[in-house]
């Protein structure tokens, strides 16, 4: 008989990681956040804020924090992993020894691996040399202030073990978080990464005075894009038009909250890229994940041209005038092609 998760760590104290800790203590968890910034992981501690990341909210007061990554694994029978996506890997692996024996670790990345366009959970098995019944996935409509300050929403927990989807969402289940189990983590997964993409470009348009025809039209050729790319790689269709599809995708493309959307913005607007990251304040996952994502399309012969437009403008100097001219003069077709 599979005991019920008591102890949890939390590997990462940004905005998504601090409020995941949160959600977890909301639902009864003990837990305790890893962070690098040791003034941050004190006012965790001491204050029940993270005025760095959530500034404004108020932390449960079962939120511990600590710099020492031993100290947050002790014991810990859920170990979620809220750490930039491109980072993951060499942030993981010297952690690898500490992971108790049959914990479960749960990523809360959403990006593509630029060295080798693996999906986050793939890095976790690797990094941490765990079988794929021990690793799950949350994603969905997944804004880290909205949840911090207890705006209901839903979630997807994904795990090629429905256990083990199952056991994570009673984790972290609450009066305002609800989670719904699924077993394709490769849809799951690229929706989120490459929904950021997507997001950007949305930003870009209306950085440049686009209104709601234009943000509509690539949210939903966004969404073909992406179920064109987890169908080739053996997704689920129903996962695409779900939460952690179009769910994530609306809340991603629309709010400002979003930093892939704000990035997007600053770039419509005429920022240098270097400009808009600084302007964004924080790790907006898409604008690596683009070229991991159109390397993984291209590998699998998938035709996505909103990515490849990102990528374009992003890291290869398109302007972004010539952004809307070069997608409206593909080719017509069939809308479902």
């Amino acid at each position: 008989m599979t005991l019920p998760i008591t102890r949890t760590a939390v590997l990462g104290a940004g905005s998504w990681g601090t409020t995941f800790a949160a959600v977890l203590a909301d639902a009864g968890r003990e837990v305790t956040v890893w962070g690098r910034r040791a003034e941050v992981c004190e006012q965790i501690d001491t204050e029940h804020r993270n005025e760095r990341s959530l500034p404004g909210i108020d932390l449960p007061r079962g939120v511990r924090a600590t710099t020492e990554a031993a100290q947050a694994l002790a014991g810990a029978q859920l170990v979620a992993v809220a750490v930039p996506a491109q980072s993951a890997r060499a942030t993981l692996a010297p952690l690898a020894p500490l992971i108790e024996p049959g914990a479960v670790v749960v990523s809360l990345m959403k990006g593509v691996e630029l060295s080798s366009d693996r999906r986050m959970s793939e890095v976790l098995r690797e990094a941490l040399a765990l079988p794929a019944d021990r690793v799950a996935v949350v994603s969905g409509p997944n804004l880290a202030r909205e949840i911090a300050q207890r705006q209901p929403t839903a979630t997807v927990v994904a795990s090629t073990d429905e256990g083990t989807a199952q056991r994570v969402a009673a984790s972290c289940a609450s009066g305002y978080f609800r989670p719904y189990t699924n077993t394709d983590v490769v849809g799951v997964e690229l929706c989120g990464a490459v929904k950021n993409v997507i997001a950007v470009a949305v930003g870009i348009a209306q950085g440049r005075g686009f209104g709601h025809n234009t943000m509509a039209t690539v949210i939903t050729r966004g969404l073909a894009e992406i179920t064109r790319l987890g169908l080739a790689l053996g997704a689920d269709a129903e996962t695409f038009s779900g939460l952690a599809g179009m769910g994530d995708l609306v809340a991603t493309c629309a709010s400002p909250l979003s930093r892939n959307h704000t990035l997007g913005v600053h770039v419509g607007q005429g920022t240098s890229l270097e400009e808009a990251v600084l302007a964004t304040g924080g790790t907006a996952e898409g604008v690596k994940s683009s070229t991991s994502v159109l390397e993984l399309a291209v590998s699998v012969g998938v035709e996505m041209p909103i990515t490849s437009a990102v990528v374009d403008v992003l890291h290869h100097g398109l302007p972004v005038d010539q952004m809307a001219q070069l997608l409206l003069a593909r080719p017509h077709k069939a809308e479902r092609a």
